[in-house]
């Protein structure tokens, strides 16, 4: 997302700076090829973590910031019960110092930059009213991924509170599309797909299938820009805290999904039901948009076959040579 945002906004003449640590959760061949397309399109990126104060604080004193797009996080939702320190590390310990360098900008002789972040579907955890809607309460998180992303929400309202800083939260539905995670299952189904390995489908309950509101990425970026353009000038007791589904509301079970890329890659999966394991995930999302309509005018019209054809295009392009060896040994945690 953080790539197709920093291009789409590049694209439309605005100033753009980005900052990755380029961590080893996934091939990091993949972000620093992403890195490359953004710097051939004029776009930087710096090479820093956010949690190292002087480097963004050096940062923010060159760059005169008006938005922060945050869309850092430690991603997966499986992986947390692997390194669970990593989200702590990653998605709170960074949140918050981003923030504290944010709020301080005054401060510096500076402006406060008004924040859009990333949150996400996960936080509706064990919810089983559909579609999920902003105001669900979202006090039953299934994963510590989850529990992380709705503490960026908490902070987020902490800092308006007493700073008066203008932040917008988007809760993100099964982000898709070219140059995206490789641990995802459209594109670790892909891969095993082309490469004639077995995938395995998790089911629920009584071999039940799992339905995700899958939304293509540039539906995502609409939505990002819309919040850049549309958040609030900042001020105690005046900035409001907004949050916004962002997702393509029309939820597709998992075995469809399946069959749709087998259409696109033309070649038949080895289908392996298992039962869903008890890290994290859950049986069901999908979004109720009707604020981000009215808000943002958020109109997502990218369908599942549509954007999964997008993404088979610029995977058979991008692997036409043959994998780096690290994304060839590369297995998502399941």
């Amino acid at each position: 997302v953080g790539f197709h945002s920093a291009m789409a906004l590049h694209r439309r003449g605005d100033g753009v700076l980005g900052v990755d640590n380029f961590n080893e959760y996934y091939p990091s061949t993949l972000k620093r090829d992403r890195q490359a397309q953004l710097e051939l399109s004029g776009v930087h990126v710096v090479d820093a973590d956010l949690n190292d104060v002087a480097a963004l604080e050096e940062i923010f004193s060159i760059c005169h910031f008006t938005h922060v797009l945050h869309l850092a996080a430690q991603a997966g939702v499986r992986y947390a019960v692997h390194n669970p320190a990593a989200y702590v590390h990653s998605n709170i310990a960074a949140f918050v110092t981003l923030f504290e360098v944010i709020r301080k900008r005054p401060d510096m002789g500076g402006v406060m930059p008004r924040v859009v972040y990333a949150s996400s579907s996960s936080v509706y955890g064990l919810n089983t009213k559909v579609p999920f809607s902003e105001d669900d309460r979202v006090d039953r998180p299934a994963s510590l991924y989850a529990a992380t992303k709705k503490s960026n929400e908490m902070i987020a309202h902490t800092y308006n509170h007493i700073y008066g800083l203008s932040v917008t939260g988007l809760r993100f539905f099964t982000v898709y599309g070219p140059f995206g995670r490789p641990d995802m299952a459209y594109f670790s189904f892909a891969s095993a797909i082309m490469a004639g390995r077995p995938i395995k489908i998790f089911q629920g309950p009584g071999g039940s299938e799992l339905g995700r509101d899958f939304t293509y990425v540039d539906d995502i970026v609409v939505g990002c820009l819309s919040a850049l353009d549309a958040a609030s000038p900042n001020g105690k007791g005046v900035a409001p805290v907004k949050v916004y589904n962002l997702g393509n509301t029309h939820p597709v079970n998992v075995s469809d999904f399946v069959g749709i890329l087998e259409h696109h890659l033309g070649k038949a999966a080895k289908r392996e039901y298992i039962p869903m394991p008890s890290t994290g995930d859950v049986l069901l999302t999908h979004a109720d948009v009707s604020k981000a309509m009215a808000d943002l005018n958020y109109r997502p019209s990218t369908s599942l076959s549509a954007g999964l054809g997008k993404f088979v295009v610029w995977y058979k392009e991008y692997y036409k040579g043959g994998a780096h060896p690290e994304q060839l040994n590369y297995k998502p945690y399941r």
